[in-house]
């Protein structure tokens, strides 16, 4: 806390970086063309909106999308191309004909998330049948037009967007939600409510929205970090959520925090960043994948606006990417501008060294991990409260990357696991649990055969682990580039390079 409190008293300037780049010019100009490439193939000229870009039989049937429609809007805002205007502003259009118009409904003030999933009607489930989020993704988006590009607005769409956000305040307001903000929302949503205070002439909007920034910043204080820790796609909304109270933050104080609280958190981005195999070491509270070159994290998105593309944590945008609708958000980081800090910068740009980390996450929780020239470990300990769920997806509390001979990179997760405690060593990993159970590691690395992974050792492209483990058993199964490897009966199971 005393940390913290140092901090604020510094200028904002320091703490910020250098300015935000040109968005017309180098990084940025080229991410914004990129992720407009990607979103004008998806564009459907007789819906108005984008597609989804899932394809192929094992995706979801494809359908036009809304949020990430937003996003192009002001993408063509700024792109400014023939025509570009005009269709800017009938997605706009299209995006307010969509939001629910529901006084009294939980869902009242957000947006559909596709125009082909049905009106919630009685009996509608929060995130199944309507996501509240939409009011923030789409709500700031309309924020950032009317603050960047109200004059290219035909009469009377802008007097539209301000009352769309009102709505959208006002339905978040007044619904009282039962599951609790993440941290992403969370800062959407302080700085929505109090910009539309100040738009609108609601002072005590305004009030509202700083102390919600104010609390948050509280929060971050406790242990120099959010909650919701460590996940490489929403600290990319964290960064838009801190971006935006410090570009266009209702007062003083709120453009203060966010500029501080932004630059904090580049500076954990930076700890667990390993430039030599363009990752973030885990654990990861949310992930949704192992290897940010294959897939779009927001961090890597924001990351590109200040490095160049070969050191840019993403994969290439002309093909195949997991997660590939979020490339759709790099718009609205390009019209805010990252301001990364001088010493996160040198992070970014080359390994700067082996460290290992142990950071508190919550009183209960910890996040431990180790980073070496060619392998990195991550843990988290969780007070035996949490642990892995099958399919669950984006929990990964103990996971190792590797460098692979030819400039590869492979990893391996914990998938599934009891409540249990995870913590990293230099090249090491172990994990264990109160009650017997069965751990189930994910492993992935170009070229991987069964007859690589048996019970006491692992030899791996790039990497040969001993195993310890008090398992009754021990299975594999193959998956689509991965195998997975069960440890049946468990309370401990320990990875060691060799080398160790």
């Amino acid at each position: 806390m005393q940390k913290f409190l140092a901090l604020l008293l510094l200028p904002v300037a320091l703490l910020a970086g250098p300015a935000a780049p040109d968005p017309a010019a180098g990084r940025p100009a080229e991410m914004l063309q990129a992720s407009l490439r990607f979103t004008d193939g998806l564009w459907d000229e007789s819906a108005g909106l984008l597609w989804s870009p899932q394809s192929g039989a094992a995706a979801p049937a494809r359908r036009h999308v809304v949020r990430e429609s937003a996003w192009y809007a002001l993408g063509l805002l700024q792109r400014d191309g023939p025509g570009d205007a005009a269709r800017a502003a009938r997605v706009l259009d299209r995006v307010i004909g969509h939001q629910f118009d529901a006084p009294g409904r939980p869902w009242d003030g957000t947006f559909r998330r596709s125009p082909e999933e049905p009106v919630p009607g009685p009996g509608a489930e929060l995130w199944k049948h309507y996501d509240p989020n939409w009011r923030h993704f789409i709500g700031t988006t309309f924020a950032l037009v009317l603050e960047h590009f109200a004059d290219r607005l035909p009469a009377g769409l802008a007097a539209r967007l301000e009352d769309s956000i009102r709505r959208a305040v006002e339905g978040e307001l007044t619904q009282g939600r039962a599951e609790p903000y993440h941290t992403n929302i969370k800062l959407m949503h302080g700085f929505l409510w109090s910009w539309a205070g100040a738009r609108l002439g609601k002072p005590e909007w305004v009030a509202g929205g700083e102390r919600w920034a104010e609390q948050v910043a509280a929060a971050f204080a406790a242990h120099e970090t959010f909650e919701e820790y460590n996940s490489p796609t929403y600290y990319g909304v964290d960064l838009y959520g801190l971006a935006l109270m410090r570009r266009h933050g209702a007062t003083e104080k709120i453009r203060t925090l966010g500029a501080q609280l932004e630059a904090g958190l580049w500076r954990d981005v930076a700890r667990f960043y390993h430039a030599g195999l363009k990752n973030m070491a885990g654990p990861y509270d949310r992930a949704y994948g192992m290897d940010l070159r294959r897939y779009v994290s927001l961090t890597g998105v924001w990351m590109g606006l200040v490095l160049p593309a070969d050191l840019t944590p993403l994969p290439d945008p002309s093909g195949p990417m997991g997660h590939a609708h979020d490339f759709a958000f790099a718009p609205l980081y390009v019209a805010l501008g990252a301001r990364v800090p001088a010493e996160v910068m040198e992070h970014f740009r080359a390994f700067q060294g082996e460290r290992l980390i142990r950071r508190p996450i919550t009183a209960v929780r910890t996040a431990t991990a180790w980073l070496g020239p060619d392998m990195m470990t991550g843990g988290e300990i969780t007070g035996g409260t949490w642990g892995a769920t099958p399919g669950q997806g984006q929990f990964h509390p103990a996971t190792i990357h590797w460098r692979v001979p030819g400039g590869d990179v492979g990893w391996v997760r914990l998938y599934a696991s009891p409540p249990s405690d995870a913590e990293a060593g230099r090249e090491s990993l172990t994990v264990t649990a109160a009650a017997a159970g069965d751990f189930i590691f994910r492993v992935s690395v170009p070229g991987l055969v069964a007859g690589q992974l048996g019970r006491d050792r692992w030899t791996l492209a790039g990497l040969a682990l001993l195993v310890e483990s008090d398992a009754a058993g021990c299975a594999l199964t193959p998956g689509d580039g991965f195998i997975d490897v069960t440890f049946r009966g468990a309370t401990r199971v320990v990875l060691r390079a060799t080398g160790s």
